[in-house]
């Protein structure tokens, strides 16, 4: 039996003053093994993401089948109102947790991200700064890396290969670099040329590194907006990677790069002591507001796509081509080659 009528009906929703959405996908089964030190790492990411993060930003965590602990730790932010959605479900797999924070929203920005980030000062204002200068920016990571260059970056390449504006300039933080090698475990990830050099895209006195990982992103909201995959069947890994955070980018007529300095620190599944003191280092910013990046239309056709993404890529990446392009742009025979 119903009585009486919905207020709700044919109600539009109050319209958000949040313009940025940071979505982080939380897998802690346990506190064993290799999860050990997980739940302290995720205290540490978020702490240092509350901390460093304006006003207008909507927090998504979706717990992805976590353990007890850190479910009570997770419902205790929500209800102090700390973040805005939580999702809870049982172990579902990286992607399809994050396709779930993307689902029912729209945001101007989105920011994917691990829960092992410890976020640094101006982090958005930076990535902001990118959007703001490069107008083609899809994708923007607060971490660059010179080994990413070639992943996803064909229309960038293609679309300033004659231009003194795209060329290889000096590394601005190896450190962070180091750390980063150091967090995966495998202290020779860069070379020495990788620590000293990398490929830049320059824009009214601002450069950006050409590439982008994955571990933490910001993305234009309408990079999703034609998203066809809805799930994968991957817990971690495969193609769905690609297909639902890279593609899209590259099929919209946008770039993925990053900003020249590091604004964000991967931490992997070990506490350190250098942790817990970047984190009190920190600034706080909650109380500040901050303007919402320009983010002019792009226009692009689909045989340009099929060109600059297919055809294209397929030819730069013959060992030869690459290492010539590689000198055109800066880099000594010497240096290209270990490169």
């Amino acid at each position: 039996m119903r009585e009486g009528f919905n207020p709700n009906k044919d109600k539009k929703l109050t319209k958000s003053d949040c313009f940025h959405q940071v979505i982080i996908p939380v897998y802690i089964p346990n506190n064993k093994g290799y999860f050990k030190d997980s739940f302290q790492i995720l205290k540490y990411c978020l702490e240092s993401l509350f901390k460093t993060s304006h006003t207008n930003t909507y927090f998504t965590i979706v717990n992805n089948g976590s353990c007890i602990q850190v479910v009570h730790y997770l419902n205790n932010l929500h209800q102090n109102g700390k973040i805005n959605e939580l999702i809870h479900t049982s172990s579902i797999g990286k992607l399809n947790a994050i396709l779930k924070g993307l689902i029912g929203q729209k945001f101007k920005l989105v920011t994917i991200t691990d829960a092992d980030v410890l976020f640094l000062d101006s982090w958005q204002e930076e990535t902001y700064k990118i959007f703001n200068t490069f107008p083609k920016a899809g994708a923007v990571s607060p971490v660059p890396s010179s080994k990413v260059l070639k992943q996803f970056t064909s229309n960038i390449i293609i679309d300033n290969i004659f231009s003194n504006k795209l060329k290889f300039t000096k590394v601005l933080n190896p450190r962070a670099l180091k750390m980063f090698a150091e967090s995966i475990g495998n202290n020779n990830f860069y070379s020495r040329i990788h620590l000293q050099k990398n490929l830049t895209i320059q824009q009214n006195n601002i450069k950006a590194v050409v590439g982008a990982g994955h571990f933490v992103v910001t993305y234009r909201g309408d990079v999703f907006k034609n998203i066809k995959q809805k799930f994968s069947e991957y817990s971690l890994g495969g193609r769905s990677e690609s297909n639902i955070l890279d593609k899209p980018v590259l099929m919209n007529g946008f770039w993925r790069i990053s900003t020249q300095d590091n604004y964000a620190f991967h931490m992997g599944n070990v506490a350190e002591s250098w942790m817990e003191e970047c984190l009190n280092e920190i600034k706080s910013t909650l109380n500040e507001k901050i303007d919402k990046p320009v983010l002019k239309k792009v226009k692009y056709s689909n045989m340009g796509l099929f060109f600059k993404n297919s055809l294209f890529i397929n030819i730069i990446c013959y060992k030869l081509v690459w290492s010539l392009f590689l000198r055109f742009k800066g880099l000594t025979k010497k240096e290209a080659k270990e490169y």
